[in-house]
């Protein structure tokens, strides 16, 4: 069991990773990651959305006529949004209004569904959950890394909005550049794209680097061919 939940962790930290391998849910990558604070605010929504719908639908999902599933998949996340939405709203109003409209486009983001089709409708409650987090989980570090990449460049701070999320307290968290005033390309809408583009290809990089380390070892660790 132990073996199950190091690969569904493994898979939605970084085999599977929704931002830069499946490339899912592209509308909130490049449009709310204007900040870091941004970017990890809502991925961790989508993170705990996921979680609980996968723990949601997978107890029932024997008892789910297969002519219906998706409509009573796409029922159970809208339920799940809609509270996530209100106490965002609730607890903190100024973020949930730089936000926006991205929460509720939570429903339709393809990676939940995705996943509650293709794991949670086949497996038990615990490696469920599990999945949902981590996959979400592995879209809130690439959500936040681009935003944090985005941010420092375009703007020349880092953590910028953490009052929004904690509280006047966070000022003393956030950075911020004297001298560098900012580059605004990496803020507006090339800038997404050219930053998920950079980070597509510094992991592929250390995937290829790996393969090229794994196939290096296994040629030196057979033993020499005798002429």
């Amino acid at each position: 069991m132990n073996t199950l939940y190091k690969e569904i962790t493994v898979n939605g930290l970084w085999k599977q990773n929704s931002g830069v391998v499946q490339l899912l849910g592209m509308c909130p990558t490049l449009a709310v990651t204007t900040s870091a604070v941004n970017g990890l605010s809502l991925g961790f929504a989508t993170a705990l959305v996921m979680a609980a719908a996968n723990g949601s639908v997978s107890p029932v999902r024997q008892y789910v006529p297969n002519e219906i599933r998706v409509p009573v998949f796409i029922l159970v996340i809208a339920a799940l949004v809609t509270v996530i939405d209100l106490s965002i709203n609730a607890f903190a109003h100024e973020l949930h209004k730089v936000l926006g409209i991205f929460i509720p486009l939570i429903v339709v983001n393809c990676i939940v569904l995705a996943r509650v089709e293709s794991f949670a409708a086949k497996n038990p409650p615990i490696p469920s959950m599990l999945d949902g987090f981590m996959m979400g989980s592995g879209l809130m570090l690439v959500l936040g890394l681009l935003g944090a990449i985005r941010e420092l460049v375009g703007k020349g701070t880092v953590l910028s909005g953490l009052d929004l999320v904690l509280g006047q307290s966070a000022h003393a968290f956030m950075w911020t550049s004297v001298d560098y005033h900012g580059f605004l390309l990496a803020v507006l809408p090339p800038g997404a794209f050219l930053g998920l583009g950079s980070l597509i290809v510094l992991r592929n990089c250390i995937e290829m680097r790996r393969a090229q380390t794994t196939e290096a070892s296994a040629l030196s660790a057979q033993p020499a061919m005798k002429h």
